[in-house]
C-alpha cells in the first residue's frame, strides 16, 4: 500500500491545528509525526523477514497491540488508537466520521533528555535512578503475564538464529572469534537448559518487555518508565525475566556503568529475590551482547563503516567473556554499627564476578522485609529479639546458599556479633565449595558513635546507646581479617580491596 497521502496528512500542521512544523521519525516499521505535546505513530506497510505490515488488518491490529501493551506500565505516555478516516468530501481526518483506512497510536511526548540513554550520556545515570531501574523492572515482571513456552526452547532459537545471521558476518568479526564464541555458547546452554525448562514450569517465562534497554525508559515525575515494548512478535516478546532484565544490565556494563549495573541487578532481586535466575545470567548477558553485535553489522547495509565494524567485534568480544564467569565467591563484612559496613560492600560488589558482581544481602533490609516494612521504617525494640534475631540471619544465610547454588558471588554485610553467627556463614562456604573472605571492620568509638548519630534515610535501626552495647559484646572472628575504617570510605575501600584481591 502506498502510504504517501498518509504521510503527507500527518506531517501537515494544519492537520493538528497548529502553525508549527511537524517533526517526522521514519524507523524500519514505522512513521512517527511529533507536534506539540502530542505524537502519532503509524505502521508502515512494510514486509521483512521477520515481520508483514502490509495488510491494513495486520496494522490496525498490531497497533492496538502496541498500545495494549505499554499504556500499562505507561500510562503518561499512552494515550489511545485513533483512526484516520477517509470523508465523504474524500478528505482525510483525525477520528472523522468517515470509513477508517489507517489506525494511529496517540502519544503525550517527553524530552528526549529524559530518555535514559540521554542521561548516561551526559554522566547522570546515578545510583539512586539505578536503584529505581531494578525496582520498576521487578515490578513490571511481577504484573507480567505468565506464559508456557519452554525457556530452553526461546533461547535456543535465539542461538539459532544468531548462528544464521553471523554466518555471513565472518569477514567483519572473524572466523576464530565467532567460532570461539558458538562453542562456549554451546556449553553454557547446555548447563543452563533444565534450569530454563524448570523455570517456565515456575511462572519465570512471561511476555516481558523484550527490548528493554536504556532508550526504551524514560524518567517521568522522577520515576524510570518503560516503553516502546516489542510489539510485532508474541514469541520474540516471550522469555524468562531475567533474560529481559540482562539486556538493561548488558547495556550498563557495555557504556562502562559498571556500578550502576550492580546496583540495578541487587535491587531487582530485592524485589523479586529471583536468586535461581542467576545461573542464566552469564548466557543472558552474552546473548544480548551477541545480539548488539549482529544488529550493529546489520546497520552497516552493505557499506563497511570501520567504526561500527569495531563495536560489533567489541560487543562479541564482551559477549565471549560473559560465557567465562569467574567463579563465585562468599564475603562476610562483619563490624558493630557505624563501621560502614553497607557502603565499603557497596563498593566491593561491582569488582567480584561474575557480572555484574555480587549479590549484596544486608540483615537491615532482611529484617524490614521479615517485618513487612518500608526499609527506612524504625521497628520495635522485640524486632531485635534473641530469636528474632536467628531468623534474620536464618534468612540471610538461606538466600546466600541459594545464590552460591547459582554460581554467582554473594556479600553477606551484618554485625557477626555472636560465634555462631559466624561459625554458621563459614560452614556455608564449605558445603558450597565457595572461596570465603571474612572481613572485621573496626574504628575508634568516638568516630562510629559520631557516624550513628549523624545518620540519616539508612535502614539500619541503630543508635548511639544500641552501639555501646555492641561495642561490649564486639570480637573479631577467628581468621577474619581486621580492616581499619575510621578513614573516608575510598580508603577503607582500597584496604578491602587489598585484602580480598592478594595472591
Amino acid at each position: 500500500m502506498d502510504q504517501t497521502e498518509l504521510v503527507e496528512f500527518l506531517s501537515d500542521p494544519s492537520t493538528h491545528g497548529s502553525d508549527a512544523p511537524v517533526e517526522v521519525i521514519t524507523t524500519h516499521s514505522a512513521h512517527v509525526f511529533l507536534v506539540g505535546d502530542i505524537a502519532y505513530k503509524i505502521k508502515r506497510a512494510v514486509k521483512y523477514n521477520y515481520l508483514d505490515f502490509t495488510a491494513p488488518e495486520t496494522r490496525r491490529d498490531i497497533i492496538k497491540h502496541e498500545h495494549n501493551l505499554n499504556a500499562p506500565a505507561a500510562p503518561r505516555i499512552y494515550d489511545r488508537v485513533v483512526a484516520i478516516t477517509r470523508e465523504p468530501s474524500g478528505e482525510l481526518a483525525l477520528e472523522g466520521s468517515g470509513e477508517p483506512i489507517e489506525y494511529a497510536l496517540r502519544m503525550h511526548r517527553f524530552p528526549r533528555e529524559a530518555e535514559l540513554t540521554w542521561i548516561a550520556d551526559a554522566g547522570n545515570l546515578t545510583i539512586e535512578i539505578a536503584e529505581k531501574l531494578g525496582t520498576t523492572t521487578g515490578r513490571y515482571h511481577a504484573a507480567a503475564e505468565t506464559r508456557t513456552a519452554d525457556g530452553a526452547v526461546l533461547i535456543k532459537e535465539i542461538v539459532e538464529e544468531l548462528h544464521e545471521a553471523f554466518t555471513g558476518m565472518k569477514a567483519t568479526l572473524g572466523h576464530d572469534r565467532l567460532a570461539e564464541y558458538f562453542a562456549r555458547t554451546g556449553r553454557m546452554f547446555e548447563r543452563v537448559a533444565s534450569l530454563l525448562t524448570e523455570r517456565t514450569k515456575q511462572g519465570f517465562v512471561r511476555r516481558c518487555h523484550g527490548d528493554l534497554h536504556l532508550k526504551n525508559l524514560v524518567m517521568i515525575n522522577g520515576e524510570p518508565v518503560p516503553f516502546d515494548a516489542l510489539e510485532f512478535d508474541e514469541r520474540l516478546g516471550t522469555c524468562d525475566v531475567a533474560y529481559d532484565l540482562a539486556f538493561l544490565v548488558m547495556d550498563l556494563l557495555h557504556r562502562d556503568l559498571d556500578n550502576q549495573a550492580n546496583v540495578v541487578l541487587n535491587s531487582y532481586l530485592r524485589t523479586t529475590t529471583d536468586f535461581a535466575g542467576l545461573a542464566a545470567m552469564p548466557l543472558f548477558l552474552s546473548i544480548r551482547a551477541a545480539i548488539r553485535s549482529m544488529v550493529a553489522v546489520q546497520t552497516m547495509s552493505g557499506s563497511v563503516s570501520e567504526e561500527i565494524a569495531e563495536d560489533a567485534r567489541n560487543y562479541l568480544d564482551q559477549a565471549t567473556r560473559f560465557l567465562t564467569p569467574a567463579p563465585p565467591r562468599l564475603v562476610a563484612v562483619g563490624g558493630v554499627s557505624g563501621t560502614g559496613k553497607t557502603t565499603v560492600s557497596a563498593m566491593i560488589a561491582p569488582i567480584l564476578g561474575p557480572a555484574p558482581g555480587a549479590v549484596h544481602l544486608r540483615s537491615d533490609l532482611e529484617r524490614k522485609a521479615l517485618f513487612g516494612v518500608d526499609p527506612l521504617e524504625k521497628l520495635p525494640d522485640d524486632a531485635y529479639a534473641p530469636d528474632v534475631n536467628e531468623k534474620v540471619y536464618a534468612r540471610v544465610l538461606s538466600h546466600a546458599e541459594e545464590i552460591l547454588r547459582a554460581h554467582h558471588s554473594v556479600i553477606v554485610d551484618a554485625t557477626f556479633l555472636a560465634e555462631e553467627q559466624s561459625a554458621a556463614i563459614r560452614a556455608l562456604a564449605e558445603r558450597s565449595a565457595a572461596a570465603f573472605d571474612g572481613i572485621w571492620l573496626s574504628a575508634d568509638p568516638d568516630i562510629l558513635a559520631r557516624r550513628v548519630a549523624d545518620r540519616t534515610g539508612d535502614a539500619s535501626d541503630a543508635d548511639v546507646a544500641v552501639l555501646r552495647k555492641q561495642l561490649d559484646r564486639q570480637k573479631k572472628p577467628a581468621l577474619w581479617q581486621e580492616i581499619d575504617a575510621g578513614g573516608d570510605p575510598e580508603t577503607v575501600f582500597a584496604l578491602v580491596e587489598a585484602c580480598l584481591f592478594t595472591v
